[in-house]
């Protein structure tokens, strides 16, 4: 069966370790079927895994892009750190500008790039998670260590493959 592409950059081991424990501490836990992750697209063909990955090994065959933190997100229903990377999304326009008229009206936008640490909670809960995390948040540097291609096929994403940045 095919399955939609997604597409994600991976965060750096000790950034991965405390987004993904802050995200088991506040996801709800019968939907939290994902580690912590940053989204580049959603929805990329499944006909166009092979593209999908060369590029994104020919875009981690340099250095890592420099990353921050910045913010803490509320999301409505669910909070976030949002992200800025001019680098990874220059890497991204190149993809979007490689798969135009393949992406779906969500990827032909450009993202907010984030960390969801929580979702699908009452406003409130969000509110108060987001509150509390503003209160110690202090912007800082972010490792982006690769990027991974995944197939979804309706509950944990399945990697299809993973590029680490060199240098």
């Amino acid at each position: 069966m095919s399955a939609p592409i997604i597409v994600t950059a991976l965060l750096g081991a000790a950034d991965f370790a405390w987004a993904d424990g802050l995200r088991r501490a506040h996801f709800p836990p019968d939907r939290n079927v994902l580690p912590a992750h940053m989204t580049l697209f959603h929805h990329l063909p499944p006909s166009a895994l092979e593209e999908v990955s060369a590029r994104l090994k020919r875009l981690s065959a340099g250095p890592p892009p420099p990353a921050r933190l910045t913010d803490v997100m509320l999301l409505g229903r669910g909070v976030a750190f949002r992200v800025d990377s001019p680098a990874l999304m220059a890497m991204r326009d190149d993809l979007a500008d490689a798969f135009a008229g393949l992406l779906t009206l969500q990827d032909e936008a450009r993202p907010r790039l984030h960390i969801t640490v929580q979702n699908k909670v009452a406003p409130m809960e969000a509110k108060a998670l987001a509150a509390s995390l503003r209160e110690n948040f202090r912007p800082r540097p972010l490792t982006i260590a690769g990027l991974a291609a995944w197939h979804y096929r309706g509950g944990p994403w399945e990697l299809a493959m993973k590029a680490m940045f060199r240098g």
